[in-house]
């Protein structure tokens, strides 16, 4: 389909099967050298207006949504949203990595890492909810982040959304190969190609987690009802495995195997916890489903808070059957379940485990598929990305070029990495953006652009600071220091409380829920900043600097292309009008 003629709305209209140039860079400032040339000149200005640009919900819910072409069809229940959220969450992370942190991190204090991840996942979970019910779109954070804290922050998230749905595909990928090879009575080894010639971390070829991520693409591109549908019923045989595990795990329970209970001391108890947050990652492709659900108001709630309390629930039950079952230091860190069962003389249930796991991760990986396709295709609706992802199929009702563009990158992550790389750079990605979620929930409720005053604002501005800088300052001094002095903990925590109090207190609320709300705002998500930003005090300093690689991959990309494209989009769109929305004065809807 070609374009209607200088109108504004170059690069939104669909092509077809077309793939030329203005399908990725359809914008003015990439016309000619002349005018690329001229943008970068005008780099600093550009920044300066996304930096303080924020979207409204309606700009969100109506125009930038408009620009797939073709509405995505709401087929979806908080009976879908609970199993979506289910088969999101429980794969790789319990399976696989259980074995690892109980063996090498935490012991059988694990159960408490899990608790640990739980609380910061299930308030993260809250501050999810109030966004997605009143923003049901299909951009979960990215969305909120742009309405709240602007575009650069959202852009900044909307990169590391990205690299967590990748690496998260990815270690499930490979974890999927791992108890295929047990089901096999093989070792995991059997099944990759070793390359001596490359680094060990890097060597260990995957070509099954290749074939694994190409049928969950297929899949994933024909029917988000079917998608749920094939979920819901994967997800049900996955419970009835997962109560089989815990039943059978306890009837040969041995308590002398919880002696030693915390044998690496609670620095290794929040380790694991970082680490474990990993598990409890696919919640927020549950808040991407927002768009498709009928009644977000009702099913979000219940979907995203239910999944979450049943999840948490196995997810300790289960740790506690595994280490029960086998002292801590004889766990298998490939398939921990499988082995440990073989080592209590139940041989044959090591195949049951392995088909239930197989059934978990595979759940897993067709849910985030299906969150990933639809982050990435409200980005492009931005312009931030090409517009070509943002076309979703008018036959199917699915994103199909964002899903194969997300999916194929899953793969050749999966085919090269190691699972304990990826599980690290995971949980800083997601904490993070959980992080940001929970600071714009904060100027969500304090702060409306045209009615918070200069001085409330201010004082908003103050509180947030100090909640940051305190909750940076405990982690760090966690992260940094080799003993276990509390003297600092003395000054941040209180800085902490102070200013929540002082935020609760002295700052007017600019803004209540319509639909539902996170209680106990500003505590619950305040909570969450410290408690996220805690947890990424505990992760290596490898992994750190693997994200400030991508960090500055992210900033080039931005700074030489998606800048200028949504500059572009954002003036040439509506004009004057647009400049309006943003600030959140309404525009007639002849401007759309």
């Amino acid at each position: 389909m070609g374009l209607d003629g200088p109108t504004g709305n170059e690069g939104v209209r669909r092509r077809g099967c077309s793939c030329t140039k203005d399908d990725f860079l359809p914008e003015e400032s990439f016309k000619s050298w002349g005018n690329y040339v001229q943008a970068l000149q005008q780099t600093p200005e550009r920044f300066m207006d996304r930096v303080f640009t924020r979207s409204l919900d309606s700009t969100e819910l109506h125009e930038i949504k408009a620009r797939s072409q073709h509405e995505m069809k709401k087929t979806l229940s908080w009976w879908d949203l609970i199993w979506f959220g289910i088969g999101a969450v429980i794969g790789a992370g319990i399976f696989v990595l259980t074995g690892l942190q109980a063996r090498e991190v935490s012991g059988p204090a694990v159960v408490i890492s899990y608790v640990v991840s739980g609380i910061s996942a299930m308030l993260s979970v809250f501050c999810y909810t109030e966004f997605a019910v009143e923003i049901p779109v299909a951009g979960g954070s990215f969305a909120y982040l742009r309405v709240e804290l602007g575009d650069f922050m959202a852009f900044i998230a909307a990169g590391n959304i990205l690299l967590e749905y990748v690496i998260s595909g990815a270690a499930v990928a490979r974890s999927w190969t791992s108890y295929f090879a047990t089901l096999c009575n093989h070792k995991p080894e059997d099944f990759r190609i070793i390359v001596h010639s490359m680094s060990e971390d890097y060597g260990h070829l995957d070509p099954i987690a290749v074939v694994v991520v190409c049928v969950i693409c297929v899949l994933a591109v024909l029917s988000t009802k079917g998608s749920s549908r094939f979920n819901y019923i994967a997800s049900i045989i996955h419970v009835i495995v997962i109560l089989f595990i815990i039943i059978a795990g306890f009837s040969k329970a041995d308590a002398k195997n919880y002696s030693d209970f915390m044998p690496f001391g609670i620095r290794g108890v929040f380790k694991s916890s970082a680490v474990l947050f990993f598990a409890y990652v696919g919640f927020d492709a549950v808040s991407t489903m927002a768009e498709e659900t009928m009644n977000p108001a009702r099913d979000i709630p219940i979907g995203l808070v239910g999944s979450m309390v049943i999840t948490t629930a196995a997810y300790c039950l289960l740790a506690v059957a595994l280490c029960l079952m086998q002292p801590f230091r004889e766990i298998d860190v490939d398939a921990p379940f499988s082995v440990a069962f073989e080592a209590v003389g139940m041989s044959w249930a090591k195949y049951i485990v392995a088909a239930g796991a197989l059934k978990g991760m595979t759940t897993v990986l067709l849910v985030s598929a299906v969150g990933q396709a639809r982050y990435l295709t409200h980005i492009a609706r931005t312009h931030m990305m090409p517009p070509w992802l943002a076309q979703v199929n008018p036959k199917t009702g699915t994103p199909i070029n964002a899903t194969i563009v997300m999916l194929s990158a899953t793969a050749i992550i999966a085919f090269f990495t190691e699972l304990d790389i990826l599980a690290n750079l995971l949980s800083i990605s997601t904490l993070f953006i959980f992080m940001l979620v929970a600071l714009a929930l904060l100027v969500r409720r304090y702060y409306v652009s045209g009615e918070t005053t200069t001085a409330n604002r201010n004082k908003l501005v103050a509180c947030i600071v100090l909640i940051l800088a305190s909750s940076i300052a405990t982690a760090a001094y966690w992260g940094l220091s080799d003993n276990d002095d509390w003297i600092a903990y003395v000054i941040t925590v209180p800085t902490w409380f102070l200013a929540t109090l002082a935020l609760h207190v002295a700052v007017p609320r600019a803004r209540n829920p319509k639909l539902w709300g996170v209680p106990l705002v500003p505590w619950l998500p305040s909570a969450s900043i410290a408690i996220n930003i805690f947890l990424l005090g505990s992760i290596d300093g490898a992994s750190f600097a693997r994200f400030g690689i991508w960090t500055v991959v992210l900033l080039l990309y931005y700074f030489f292309f998606g800048l200028h494209a949504s500059y572009d989009t954002a003036k040439n769109k509506m004009g004057d009008g647009l400049k309006k929305v943003e600030e959140g004065v309404k525009v007639s809807s002849e401007a759309q």
